[in-house]
């Protein structure tokens, strides 16, 4: 479904659960930047009214997201740390060049975003299906379903701003980028790790 080009390797979620509050506390500032992201998009492109009631939504729902995450930590006698740099995000935002073209631009963003939700919702299902904790497996399996809707957003709303055989290209060479990254990954206590 998600047309991902390489599988998190379940030990991935030992990783995960040895760094919780690590993992924790990049899941809440990843939703963050989630939310800023589309509020960028909106200041952006501010003539496009279904673009920005949409991302409106999204905004909204990832800040909701954080204080889910948030409040998780909290209950769980943990303290929010400090917000590091997504690496995964800024080696998938420096893959596409640089363009002075604001739609060209814009389908590149989305692209951007469509993938990181959808490498977040494969991580929240392997880490779902791979929990004896009761709670945060049911919580990121619901996650998911949320991560799944933001991916198929992205991606309609690309293919609805320019040609949709050259927004595939561009998704799938973004797509083998991408895994080609993710085999080097899965040693870090982060989403995207």
């Amino acid at each position: 479904m998600l047309g991902l080009k390489f599988e998190t390797e379940t030990s991935w979620v030992e990783v995960a659960k040895n760094g919780l509050e690590q993992l924790l506390t990049d899941h809440a500032f990843a939703e963050q930047k989630a939310a800023s992201n589309a509020v960028s998009i909106i200041i952006n492109y501010s003539e496009e009214t279904d673009l920005v009631k949409d991302m409106s939504d999204i905004a909204i729902e990832e800040m909701e997201h954080f204080r889910m995450v948030h409040n998780i930590m909290i209950d769980r006698g943990m303290v929010l740390g400090k917000a590091t740099k997504n690496d995964y995000a800024l080696k998938l935002q420096s893959f596409f060049p640089k363009t002075n073209n604001r739609t060209e631009a814009l389908i590149h963003r989305l692209l951007v975003a469509g993938l990181i939700e959808a490498r977040s919702c494969e991580r929240f299902k392997v880490f779902s299906e791979n929990m004896k904790d009761e709670e945060l497996s049911k919580f990121y399996k619901d996650l998911m379903v949320s991560e799944a809707n933001h991916y198929t957003l992205f991606l309609g709303y690309a293919r609805k701003y320019m040609d949709r055989e050259i927004v595939d290209k561009k998704w799938q060479e973004l797509l083998d980028f991408e895994a080609d990254m993710m085999r080097k990954r899965g040693t870090i206590a982060k989403v995207h790790g």
